[in-house]
């Protein structure tokens, strides 16, 4: 278990304490045009208060990560919307996993992203991205999303409430930015930091998708 002043008590509340991250940092002088994206499920209810405390359209770019066979949770890559694959080197030759095994498990994770993907793409051409999610243990997920978003984004920056040092400097690699809210001594999964880590369903994901959008187009109007 994580110490107690790390814990979140929920997403919306890292999401809060992730906005201030933000807006205490210089990122938040250069996001006028930029748009929040929520990596789903989790890491939306996250990105809806970061997007209402910086006045930003919400949207989500989707990414699957492709788990190790028989740890599900342990990811050794990811794939987005957009076709892009990334892999965790790492976690392959740990637990000597071959490429066919993670060909086939990013062609069923695409089959499964046209599935139950029926957005248009995030208008984020010329923009800065703002990537968001509840917590980063290897960062295969965000990953992916970075390299999908940066051909057509302005700037790139990964925002989350808590992630290993580690993963924060392999991102700082692909990024313009990393924020990171918490970055714990010990690490032990994302969950451990939140008081409630319920998931994060579909219908959620829609509802704060619209929530934010209304509340946008309010504010601007």
């Amino acid at each position: 278990m994580a110490f107690r002043e790390e814990v979140f008590q929920d997403r919306r509340e890292a999401g809060r304490v992730l906005a201030r991250a933000i807006q205490a940092s210089a990122v938040w002088l250069d996001c006028q045009d930029g748009i929040v994206l929520g990596l789903p499920r989790g890491g939306v209810p996250v990105a809806y208060e970061v997007a209402r405390a910086l006045d930003l359209p919400l949207d989500i770019v989707v990414v699957r990560k492709l788990g190790v066979p028989g740890f599900g949770e342990l990811a050794m890559g990811a794939v987005a919307s957009d076709g892009t694959v990334t892999i965790n080197q790492a976690v392959l030759e740990e637990y000597c996993i071959p490429l066919e095994v993670v060909d086939a498990a990013a062609e069923r994770e695409k089959e499964e992203i046209e599935r139950r993907n029926d957005r248009p793409p995030a208008p984020i051409e010329g923009r800065m991205a703002i990537l968001v999610d509840d917590g980063l243990a290897t960062g295969a997920s965000m990953l992916a999303a970075v390299r999908a978003v940066r051909p057509r984004a302005r700037k790139v920056t990964v925002a989350v409430p808590v992630a290993t040092k580690e993963t924060c400097d392999l991102l700082r690699n692909e990024a313009d930015r990393v924020i990171c809210a918490r970055v714990p001594r010990r690490f032990y999964s994302v969950g451990s930091f939140y008081q409630d880590f319920a998931q994060t369903t579909d219908e959620e994901v829609v509802n704060l998708l619209a929530k934010a959008a209304n509340e946008h187009r309010s504010r601007v109007a």
